[in-house]
């Protein structure tokens, strides 16, 4: 799809941080990046200096990120398929997944309740299994756990609207982007396509105040911004392969971008600033 749009801007990165094992997940809260290093199994803060701080360690792989209402930490915690909370005495468990997702958990968008949207791998690919859909998760403040999408292969970064009315998944596998009306309750109706992106892999992705979403791609190792339909707008160009991205800073026109190769502690962030500034969640 890239090759065959016209690609309007171009824009290269800056290295913020490197040396990570393999960072996902970046948010923008309380004037700071948050990552969770995966290989490492910590979820880490930096500033736009790079200066990074370790915060809490989740042995079974850390992987979405989000907040609740009263400021506490909530972190899918990948091999176990949990839903942690950081409280001030530690982690402790909001949900247990093991019967809902399919296969490890892995990316998280939390709305403003604090309702958390948790995605899965579907299937063991590192294991080259045949693919199969997986399933969003609904988990509320509560603990309280359903599933509420189906079908989608290797749902992954999910965004929501400012409006909250719209959410939208990347079906890493599916090559697309899905949306989904949220109903009053938090489940999920009217799936669609939102941008069919054929011969990509969409992972991380996040949305700015036009509507339209960046999206990382691993495969072929690109980042891009497209518009509802399929409109490729931006790229940029990053030093190895994206996996997800957010737009942070104090305007929120800083495209966080995390980035891994394939050797040991090749995990870089990489930012560059961008004209449009995020909205909605994460």
């Amino acid at each position: 799809m890239i090759s065959k749009e016209k690609v309007l801007t171009v824009l290269e990165t800056d290295i913020l941080a490197e040396g990570l094992s393999f960072p996902e997940s970046p948010r923008w809260h309380d004037q700071r990046i948050w990552i969770s290093d995966m290989h490492t199994g910590w979820v880490m803060t930096l500033d736009l200096d790079g200066n990074l701080e370790k915060i809490v360690q989740v042995p079974e792989s850390p992987s979405g990120l989000g907040w609740l209402p009263d400021g506490r930490l909530l972190v899918v915690s990948m091999i176990d398929r949990r839903l942690l909370r950081l409280d001030p005495e530690g982690l402790a468990e909001v949900a247990d997944l093991r019967r809902l997702a399919s296969f490890h958990c892995n990316d998280m968008v939390v709305d403003d309740q604090g309702r958390a949207y948790i995605g899965n791998f579907g299937f063991d690919f590192t294991a080259n299994a045949s693919k199969k859909p997986a399933e969003l998760v609904l988990v509320t403040p509560d603990g309280q756990a359903r599933r509420v999408a189906g079908d989608l292969f290797f749902p992954n970064g999910t965004v929501i609207t400012p409006d909250g009315q719209t959410l939208i998944v990347a079906e890493t596998f599916g090559h697309r982007l899905t949306a989904f009306d949220i109903r009053g309750d938090g489940t999920l109706g009217h799936s669609r396509l939102w941008a069919d992106l054929k011969g990509l892999y969409p992972d991380g992705i996040c949305l700015d105040a036009e509507g339209a979403v960046w999206v990382a791609a691993p495969h072929p190792g690109v980042v891009f911004r497209v518009r509802q339909g399929g409109r490729v707008t931006h790229r940029v160009k990053v030093s190895t392969k994206p996996y997800a991205c957010m737009l942070g800073g104090p305007e929120r026109r800083t495209l966080i971008i995390c980035t891994a190769g394939s050797s040991i502690a090749s995990g870089r962030i990489e930012i560059v600033e961008v004209a449009v500034p995020g909205a909605g969640w994460p």
